[in-house]
């Protein structure tokens, strides 16, 4: 058996990416098997570092490439021309270059990184492969970068049966199939061990928790920043969150505040006169569990939230009208509310006030996995790299 190391390049620019595909980034650097090499596009930037610093990795290769307002078009021309240029002369960053690429999920990076790749010849892993809602417009652009990233991929790393046979149903050869269960489950784990250890790395929400559960019984965390709520999506999500804190008056809303103004300018408008409506920065991942950890609900239209909150305890409500996480509806764990503010506000009245409904809810086991996703998706490309070969 060849003994060299597998250089594995993992590929991301977004933070919901660096979440998920850094557990396996450490992991990888503690097995003899792997070289790995961390190359992000800083797709996001600032919220990017932040869980870079949070995890303890930093990047080998950053191509920096997130500009104000830049439009899909642009960002993937930009992707695309400085992660070619880095592929063929890796020699320049003092790195190998890579035995195999390693993407996530349904960014533009991940799309991009994978279009690079096999134009390099180089073999690519797609973690979080198989999720769909067949309609290649909601969400945009993800589910078009996923279907596209997985014609370039040859090893799915699939998180759940249902993800599989999308897969297998779009003819996808059973041996590049592995389902791994999420990596995102990993993380979580991971950080709840580190705030018990490090209660300082709430960074601050700490006492904002304290100070809100002073003053209420309890709190809902709110996030949202997709493009299909842009508009008038946005101002009726606004809409549904007065409502609730008007009629709920013992009940706090908390949201971390998406910095694109298509997100924060209707919120702001809105909802900054009400006392019980707490509207913050966006938080780094640590303190971000810590909300998760301690509030009542979750109103969200992000697909890790979807696979993270089971995990706590933490009922769901979904604002979009499709998701491509149907495992989590299927459990029970979440349920689709989309931006109508009588179906958002009904739904959380009713988890609110329902204890039977809020247990039932609260008390479902997570499909997404049981913290093992990482080890799975290791083994699979060092059994294929050192086994099979891997196959240009």
């Amino acid at each position: 058996m060849n003994s060299t190391p597998i250089t594995v390049w993992a590929i991301f620019g977004t933070r919901p990416e660096a979440i998920k595909m850094l557990p396996v980034v450490i992991a990888m650097k503690k097995d003899p098997r792997f070289n790995p090499v961390v190359c992000v596009t800083a797709q996001h930037r600032e919220m990017l570092d932040q869980v870079m610093d949070t995890f303890g990795v930093k990047a080998d290769i950053d191509l920096n490439i997130m500009t104000p307002g830049q439009s899909l078009t642009e960002l993937t021309n930009r992707i695309l021309t400085k992660l070619s240029l880095v592929l063929q002369d890796p020699s320049a960053h003092n790195v190998k270059k890579p035995d195999r690429i390693l993407v996530h999920g349904d960014t533009t990076t991940s799309f991009v990184a994978a279009l690079a790749g096999y134009y390099e010849q180089i073999p690519v892993g797609h973690v979080e492969a198989g999720l769909r809602t067949n309609n290649i417009y909601s969400p945009f652009p993800e589910e078009g970068n996923r279907q596209l990233t997985k014609v370039l991929a040859d090893l799915h790393f699939a998180p759940t049966p249902l993800s599989a046979n999308n897969l297998r149903a779009e003819g996808v050869a059973e041996n590049k199939i592995v389902v791994t269960g999420n990596t995102v489950v990993d993380a979580l784990f991971w950080m709840k061990e580190k705030l018990l250890e490090q209660p300082e790395l709430a960074d601050g929400m700490n006492s904002l928790v304290d100070s809100v559960l002073s003053k209420y019984k309890n709190y809902i965390l709110v996030t949202g920043h997709r493009r299909e709520s842009h508009g008038d999506g946005f101002k009726r999500i606004a809409l549904a969150l007065r409502k609730i804190a008007i009629e709920n008056k013992d009940t706090a809303i908390v949201y971390p505040l998406h910095p694109n103004p298509k997100v924060s300018e209707p919120i702001e408008k809105a909802l900054s006169d009400i006392d019980s409506i707490v509207l913050i920065k966006p938080q780094d991942y640590a303190p971000f569990i810590h909300l998760m950890m301690h509030c009542k609900l979750i109103l969200t239209d992000s697909g890790g939230v979807q696979e993270e909150a089971p995990s706590l305890g933490k009922p769901v409500l979904v604002m979009r009208d499709l998701t491509e996480r149907l495992e989590a509806i299927d459990a029970g764990t979440v349920k689709l509310v989309g931006s109508d503010k009588e179906k958002i506000s009904s739904n959380v009245e009713e988890l609110l006030n329902n204890d039977a409904v809020y247990k039932e809810m609260s008390a479902k086991s997570n499909p997404y996995g049981d913290g093992l996703a990482t080890n799975r998706i290791l083994d699979a490309i060092a059994d294929k790299h050192f086994k099979n070969g891997d196959k240009k």
